[in-house]
């Protein structure tokens, strides 16, 4: 198939490869207001002093006949997996602080804007067509109703290999051309490989098109923002001369299952609440998540263009999760990276199964990983390190965690089970350990750990219960508490599995150098038991052992919530992929499923519109 080109005339851009070695001869001037600062003691220096009295607490209890090696590793990953925790809960904390004191969150736009150009970047690779220029022209239509100050073009930008999917994207791409809105030109370009994937089909547009163009909104294949929030972003850029990149807090929409409707209730319910504290605390030194954000397009040229980094053996290799990275070559650069929690009409879709979840994650693990070797990049902001080390710490806790388990389970139920006791320094041959951790030691540790992980849950939850205007908006009080229940439940079920994914994720990443790359699958599906099975045998392996030691009583009844989300991992799992009907009692209702967005419905029925289109091309083509 010959390659499909219809783009403007070429405006090239110089993309700057940066070096992580050397710091910016120059760069912007960015200086944090006072009570900026205020707001990141209150959030870091609770987090450190709560890990800091429960590590004294636990030494307590275990130093009564002296600590040993053992010991004290065990002390020392409680803390290191403890303090992210109570980080989550200073953050919340910060948030409702700042909510308490209307503090400025940027909830208004800016006025008296100048106009700027803004190009709207949809890079895909083997999508569904239908679906990508469905949501682009619900998003262009949205935009045209809109009395906007900016001028805006659309790009879809393939990197798709499959010459049949290619030649569907063509014909989608002619259909939206035709049908899209007067004064908003769209555009389409395949490249025949592609070249250092999303980071590379980017570059290659920045170089080829990059001048004409004030900012961009990057936007994913399943990326849906309303006319407004666009228009908001590109107000903002325009009226902030130091923002390099506007960060939105894209909502969830279009879960049918029960694993995607629950990460769509928690996004909503409790999600919010941790966006608003970051935006307290991070201010210029916000994260960029890859999409729905707005970026300078001359700043990001001159400061984010990224290198290739030496893998094993010497190849190179590309630098995966790169919207952190390029995050903090903006602010390394001098340019403010803001987030915008409360800009509503942005969104995104969600894997809709367990086992789509963990496959995505695995991608991102490899990536988030990779930051490690990055923390030493001359020139970076200290805020930005830390998006980099706690981007890796989220996948490396769970090895910490299940490693936890191992210990938790090893200490059995008394001095008799208690199998780490033959471990004595002192006396190996004769061990007289106590049993540090008994079983009502346990219990207050795990009540302990429960409450602080459901802490964001509660507080938020807490916020909409006390709010009858955002009660009404999940269905009323019974629903909403309903809902909740429900989601803490499965949330704690699903934990476990996750931890076991997510160390074999870590593992994988740690000794091999590739992790297979495929399209998201966006779509519910139900899979097999053979692949249920062959997918989650690890966990049911962990959760039989556990099982076996409950029933000889050598382990600690308090595992068996852990036990128990093992052992049925693989029937939790095919729960997961089960669409949730109209009359199921608790359906995890939320204010974008009880009240469908006009954005939601009008790319609904675009992407209905082109499934016509293309199926009769479909149909020609085949007859």
């Amino acid at each position: 198939m010959t390659d499909r080109f219809d783009m403007p005339i070429r405006t090239p851009l110089h993309m700057d490869v940066q070096d992580l070695q050397l710091s910016p001869a120059q760069t912007r001037t960015v200086v944090p207001a006072v009570r900026h600062l205020g707001w990141r003691f209150a959030t870091f220096v609770p987090a450190l002093i709560g890990t800091a009295v429960l590590l004294y607490g636990l030494y307590r209890l275990l130093a009564g006949q002296g600590m040993t090696g053992l010991e004290w590793a065990i002390l020392a990953m409680i803390g290191a997996t403890f303090v992210w925790v109570t980080l989550s809960v200073s953050t919340v904390g910060v948030a409702v602080a700042g909510l308490l004191a209307r503090a400025d969150a940027d909830d208004r736009g800016p006025r008296d804007v100048d106009r700027i150009n803004v190009a709207l970047l949809v890079p895909i690779y083997g999508e569904v067509p239908e679906d990508v220029f469905g949501n682009a022209a619900a998003m262009l239509q949205d935009l045209s109703s809109r009395n906007s100050p900016h001028r805006y073009t659309f790009f879809v930008l393939s990197d798709t290999q499959d010459l049949t999917t290619a030649a569907l994207e063509w014909r989608a791409f002619q259909t939206l051309r035709d049908e899209a809105p007067a004064g908003i030109a769209v555009h389409y370009r395949r490249r025949p490989l592609n070249t250092d994937k999303k980071v590379g089909n980017l570059s290659d547009w920045i170089e080829g098109w990059g001048a004409a163009y004030e900012g961009i909104v990057v936007l994913d294949a399943d990326s849906l923002m309303s006319g407004r929030a666009i228009n908001r972003l590109a107000s903002e850029l325009s009226a902030d001369a130091g923002a390099g990149l506007i960060q939105t807090f894209p909502m969830l929409i279009g879960a049918q299952t029960v694993f995607a409707r629950l990460q769509q209730f928690s996004n909503i319910a409790y999600g919010w609440l941790l966006a608003e504290g970051l935006a307290l605390w991070a201010r210029s030194e916000g994260n960029y998540w890859g999409h729905n954000a707005i970026i300078r397009t001359r700043a990001f040229a001159a400061s984010a263009g990224l290198p290739h980094l030496s893998g094993r053996g010497g190849r190179d290799q590309l630098i995966l999760s790169h919207d952190f990275v390029e995050a903090g070559l903006l602010r390394r650069a001098g340019w403010g990276v803001r987030f915008l929690p409360r800009v509503t009409g942005s969104f995104e879709e969600t894997p809709a199964t367990l086992i789509d979840y963990v496959i995505r994650d695995r991608r991102w693990c490899r990536g988030n990983l990779q930051h490690l070797r990055l923390l030493g990049t001359a020139g970076l902001h200290p805020v930005s390190r830390f998006h980099l080390f706690h981007g890796a710490v989220a996948y490396l806790l769970s090895p910490a965690w299940f490693l936890l388990l191992v210990f938790w389970a090893l200490l059995g139920k008394n001095a008799e089970t208690n199998v780490l006791r033959y471990f004595n320094e002192a006396n190996p041959l004769f061990p007289d350990w106590p049993p540090a951790m008994t079983h009502i030691d346990s219990a207050v540790f795990l009540v302990i750990m429960y409450a602080m992980l459901l802490t964001p849950k509660l507080a938020g939850a807490g916020i909409i219960a006390a709010t009858p205007k955002a009660v009404r908006v999940f269905g009323g009080v019974r629903s909403f508490l309903g809902s909740f229940l429900v989601e803490v439940g499965l949330s704690i079920a699903y934990a476990p599995i996750l931890m076991i994914q997510q160390t074999r994720a870590v593992l994988r990443a740690l000794t091999s150098d590739a992790e297979a790359w495929a399209p998201q699958s966006r779509s519910a599906q139900r899979h097999s038991l053979r692949v249920l099975f062959a997918f989650h045998w690890v966990e049911t392996v962990v959760g039989l052992l556990l099982l076996t030691g409950l029933l000889a009583g050598l382990i600690s009844l308090w595992l068996v919530p852990i036990m128990a989300s093992l052992v049925l991992a693989v029937p939790l799992s095919a729960l997961s992929g089960a669409k949730l009907s109209s009359r199921a009692p608790f359906r995890l209702d939320s204010p974008n499923t009880l009240r469908e967005p006009a954005i939601v419905a009008r790319a609904r029925c675009a992407r209905a519109h082109l499934r016509e289109v293309l199926a009769a091309e479909v149909k020609v083509v085949t007859e």
